[in-house]
């Protein structure tokens, strides 16, 4: 089949947070607040475990007292960050305002890389001639990830759950999409990492692709199948 258009997820799928670690030295070294490095690293750990990270790996038990605002985190930027922060404020830090800065760092270009190959498939199918739109469940505006790493030319739109209300699996944030693209759904193709969220745009008729939400290095040309089934062949 031949589609018009592709929607793609964000994170795990067209790019990678950076590590539990990563994040936190970063925001160490930011603030100027001094831990031993074996500190540094149960910490990670522990924020990691705690699903604090965005884009990182799902709490492994959401506290009952954020499990409302869990439950609906992408559909505002305040419940994102009440999500996020409330996880990371399960592991003790030594400094209050490490969890407000944890979280400003997640929203930075810095903190995030693109898979090796989204520049090369987002390219050709443009060059295809193909509609391009990010669906993403979000609590802030990604378009200055995408500027700063050199994509943003390549994305026609940007579907954020939070400034539509809504978060996938929401029929309503994938028609969204493929009415910003012009598209009926029966000709657009959405690629993401999470058969439960990313899977919704079945619902209107959408095809559906998944990828593996793996580290950078291990997927490396994890998106090329997606040119061979949007009709426009594999990269040369």
């Amino acid at each position: 089949m031949t589609f018009k258009a592709v929607l793609f997820d964000f994170s795990g799928t067209l790019f990678r947070i950076e590590s539990a670690g990563s994040w936190l030295r970063a925001v160490l070294d930011e603030t100027g607040v001094c831990v031993p490095p074996d500190e540094v690293r149960r910490s990670a750990m522990r924020l990691a475990v705690a699903g604090a990270l965005p884009g990182g790996p799902s709490p492994q038990q959401v506290p009952a007292e954020l499990a409302e605002v869990w439950a609906g985190r992408d559909a505002s930027a305040a419940g994102h960050r009440a999500a996020y922060t409330g996880l990371a404020r399960q592991v003790p830090l030594p400094d209050p305002a490490l969890y407000d800065a944890l979280y400003e760092r997640h929203m930075t270009p810095d903190a995030w890389r693109p898979y090796g190959d989204a520049a090369e498939v987002l390219g050709a199918l443009r060059r295809g001639g193909l509609g391009v739109a990010v669906v993403s469940n979000i609590g802030w505006d990604l378009r200055p990830v995408f500027r700063a790493h050199g994509l943003d030319s390549l994305v026609d739109a940007y579907v954020l759950s939070y400034e539509h209300g809504v978060q996938k699996p929401d029929a309503r944030l994938f028609r969204a999409a493929c009415e910003e693209l012009g598209q009926d759904p029966h000709d657009v193709l959405m690629v993401g990492d999470d058969r439960a969220a990313d899977g919704g745009a079945a619902d209107i008729g959408c095809s559906v692709h998944f990828v593996d939400h793996l580290p950078v290095e291990e997927r490396p040309a994890g998106l090329r199948p997606v040119l061979t089934l949007a009709g426009r062949g594999p990269l040369p």
